[in-house]
C-alpha cells in the first residue's frame, strides 16, 4: 500500500498571496482552539473529531467566508466563527462521504480517512459531532458584534445548504446515479447541491458578517453556487488525470465506481471550457457586488488553477 505524503495546507491556495496566508494562519489558530476547547469529546471520539477537523486541507470554504466579509467592507476577523462553522460542516460531509456505505475511500487530504483510522462507528459519530458543533460555533458571531437577525439568517443559510435540499440531497443523487448514464443537466444538479450550496453559503454568510444587505448576500450566494459547480468539474478532471501523491486521495475512483461526472457527460474538452467560463462569470459577479473584491478574486483565481 502506498501512503501519500501529507502536504502543507498553506501551499495550495494561499501561495503567492501574503494576505491570504495571514488569514489562513489566523483561521488555523482559531479552529484548533475552538475544536480543542469546545468540542473535545470523550476518549477516541474527541481524537477522531480533531483528526477530521484539523487534518491538512485547502481550507477554501473558510477562506471564502473571510474574504467575502472583507470584500463587502467588513473586518475579516469578525467572521472567524462563521469560517470555523463552515469548515466543520465541510469536514462532516467528507467524513461521511468516505464511509464504506458511501464512497468507501481509504485516503483523504493525504492521509487515512477518519473511519480507516478510528473505525466506522467513530467515523459516523465524529461527523455527527462536527455538524452539531458547526451551528454552536456560528452563534459566536454575536461575540464579534454581529446582530442577532444576521446570525439567524446565517444559521438558516447554513442549515439549508447542508440539508436534504442541498448537500445531503446532492449526496443522495450522487449515490443514485452510480453506474447510470447521466447527462449534463443531471450532473449539474448533483454538483450544485453537493458542492455548490456550501460554497454559496460560505460567501453569503461571510458577507452577512461584514454587514452586507440580504440582496447582496443572495447575489454572492448565487455566485458561490456556480463557483462550486466549476470547482467540482475541475475536481472530476483531477480525479481522472492526477495522482495519489498530488491529489492526496486515490485517483480514477470516479470511473471505477461509475460516478456521474461532467467530463463523462460532455467530454473533457467541453468540461474544461465550461469550468473556465463559469469562473469568469463568478469573478464578474463578485466585482459587481463587492466594494473590495480583490482578495476574494485572488482566491477564486487560485482555485481555478489548483492541481489538487
Amino acid at each position: 500500500m502506498v501512503t501519500p505524503p501529507v502536504r502543507s495546507r498553506r501551499a495550495v491556495l494561499s501561495a503567492g498571496s501574503r494576505d491570504l496566508q495571514d488569514r489562513l494562519e489566523a483561521f488555523e489558530r482559531y479552529l484548533a482552539r475552538a475544536v480543542r476547547v469546545r468540542a473535545c469529546g470523550p476518549g477516541r471520539l474527541g481524537q477522531a473529531l480533531r483528526y477530521a477537523a484539523l487534518s491538512p486541507g485547502k481550507r477554501l470554504r473558510p477562506l471564502l467566508v473571510l474574504t467575502a466579509c472583507e470584500a463587502v467592507g467588513g473586518e475579516w476577523r469578525r467572521a472567524l466563527p462563521a469560517a470555523a462553522a463552515v469548515e466543520c460542516v465541510h469536514a462532516f460531509s467528507l467524513v461521511h462521504d468516505d464511509l464504506p456505505a458511501m464512497d468507501d475511500d481509504d485516503y483523504r487530504r493525504g492521509r487515512l480517512t477518519t473511519h480507516k483510522k478510528f473505525g466506522e462507528a467513530l467515523g459516523v459519530l465524529a461527523g455527527d459531532a462536527l455538524l452539531a458543533f458547526a451551528f454552536e460555533e456560528l452563534t459566536r458571531l454575536r461575540e464579534e458584534g454581529v446582530p442577532d437577525a444576521r446570525i439567524v439568517d446565517a444559521v438558516r443559510r447554513l442549515g439549508h445548504a447542508t440539508g436534504a435540499e442541498q448537500l445531503v440531497g446532492g449526496q443522495a443523487l450522487d449515490i443514485a446515479a452510480e453506474g447510470r448514464k447521466v447527462g449534463a443537466t443531471g450532473v449539474r444538479n448533483i454538483h450544485v447541491r453537493k458542492t455548490g450550496a456550501l460554497m454559496g453559503a460560505a460567501i453569503a454568510i461571510g458577507a452577512l458578517a461584514g454587514d452586507a444587505d440580504a440582496r447582496t448576500a443572495d447575489r454572492l450566494n448565487d455566485a458561490g453556487v456556480m463557483m462550486g459547480f466549476a470547482f467540482q468539474i475541475h475536481d472530476d478532471l483531477l480525479n481522472a488525470g492526477s495522482s495519489l501523491e498530488t491529489l492526496g486521495k486515490r485517483v480514477g475512483t470516479d470511473v471505477a465506481r461509475g460516478k456521474a461526472t461532467f467530463p463523462a457527460a460532455v467530454g473533457e474538452k467541453r468540461a474544461r471550457a465550461e469550468a473556465a467560463r463559469i469562473m469568469r462569470a463568478v469573478e464578474a459577479a463578485i466585482a459587481r457586488s463587492c466594494e473590495h473584491p480583490r482578495l476574494l478574486q485572488v482566491l477564486i483565481e487560485a482555485t481555478a488553477k489548483r492541481e489538487r
